[in-house]
């Protein structure tokens, strides 16, 4: 029976829900909206990978891994890491280490991690040939970590085609990175003018080409981090401490080198955008901002959790006005340890812990840090 044109003006607007509705491919209930997590960068993000080739790491020991995981996991924290919240919030696995797995397609049938604790962007030949002493320098830069990536993506995915439906349904998380170029000359005494510096336009064009390496490998969703506030940083608070008040801003972070984070982070911003003007538009470039989320906590720490007498200092250190007198000293025998590492922003004085970085994860996966959030780019 043919429809009056009452009913169908009633009908209208049923009838461009379900066009609109099937054209969003919406996922089962429970289904993860990306079918797997890759992610590179430094020990922000490492779940491990320097400790499987480095068993002798403090890492690998108590009270390292004790909030969540109840053991040490190769995690430069007490639990778990930015990327392990977004594993959670996208319905996925905790990611495997690459240098943990057994390099099966199996091992990384959901995604893989391939950053590495103290890793840099720029090749560890570069900073040989700075001069630097590279005994804490790993050989894992961003240029190594792609082409880890890549033999995944083979394994996964035979053919090109195969390959580019996996990276199509994949979210990528490249970095943090970059911080630890600037981390190992300051911790060497190098000059900030002169040699650190300088730094900044070498290091964004190595997460550039990394950027349209992924997107040219099938990538549609790409998270790219910047750096946190080095100011607020307990063991940067130690080596940089002054007498002069005017160094210091209203939280007691030390100004000039979170005028340099900020410096390098809107490098990477200006990088990003043309990126993203140079793409396809179906692919999605996300800067995450874990600047602005950690400065967030650090500046009103009681607001979200955290002890206002313990926003600058590591939970777990050798003492001190910061409780880190000297670089990681985070360890199970001599360590001063706070009784709640959920207090604190900082773990052993260079990372957070589980639960400030908790609250980085929450702000890139729904907002303000973040835009879009990475909820909002989900594609199924």
């Amino acid at each position: 029976m043919m429809a009056s044109s009452s009913q169908l003006t009633r009908l209208l607007p049923f009838l461009l829900l379900v066009v609109l509705s099937a054209g969003r491919h919406e996922p089962p209930p429970g289904a993860p909206c990306f079918e797997r997590l890759f992610s590179l960068g430094d020990s922000i993000t490492d779940a491990g990978n320097l400790a499987s080739v480095a068993p002798n790491l403090s890492v690998l020991a108590f009270p390292y891994g004790e909030t969540f995981f109840r053991r040490p996991t190769g995690r430069f924290c007490d639990g778990r890491l930015i990327v392990d919240f977004i594993a959670e919030a996208l319905k996925l696995p905790f990611q495997t280490p690459f240098l943990a797995g057994n390099k099966t397609a199996a091992d990384f049938r959901q995604g893989g991690n391939f950053a590495a604790s103290g890793a840099t962007a720029l090749s560890q030949q570069f900073f040989r040939d700075m001069g630097l002493d590279l005994t804490i320098l790993p050989p894992f830069s961003l240029d190594v970590q792609l082409e880890w990536f890549k033999q995944v993506l083979h394994l996964l995915g035979p053919t090109e085609q195969e390959r580019q439906d996996i990276m199509s349904r994949s979210l990528l998380l490249l970095g943090e990175i970059g911080i630890n170029d600037y981390n190992h000359p300051f911790f060497q005494n190098r000059s900030f003018v002169n040699e650190i510096r300088p730094l900044v336009p070498k290091v964004i064009k190595k997460i550039e080409n990394a950027t349209k390496v992924i997107i040219g490998l099938g990538a549609k969703t790409i998270v790219v981090p910047g750096t946190i506030p080095m100011g607020c940083i307990p063991r940067y608070l130690t080596l940089f401490q002054s007498g002069n008040p005017g160094d210091y801003d209203a939280a007691g972070c030390i100004r000039w080198l979170n005028d340099f984070a900020e410096e390098h982070n809107r490098a990477l911003r200006r990088m990003l955008e043309q990126v993203r003007r140079d793409a396809d538009p179906a692919v999605a470039v996300v800067y995450a901002d874990y600047f602005g989320a950690v400065l967030e906590i650090t500046r009103d720490p009681v607001k979200h959790g955290f002890s206002k007498d313990a926003a600058l200092t590591a939970c777990c250190g050798d003492g001190g006005p910061h409780n880190s007198g000297t670089l990681i000293a985070c360890n199970a025998t001599s360590a001063v340890l706070c009784p709640d590492p959920s207090r604190h922003v900082s773990w052993d004085g260079v990372h957070l812990t589980d639960a400030a970085y908790q609250f980085v994860a929450r702000g890139v996966l729904d907002g303000p840090y973040a835009a879009p959030p990475i909820l909002s780019e989900c594609r199924c």
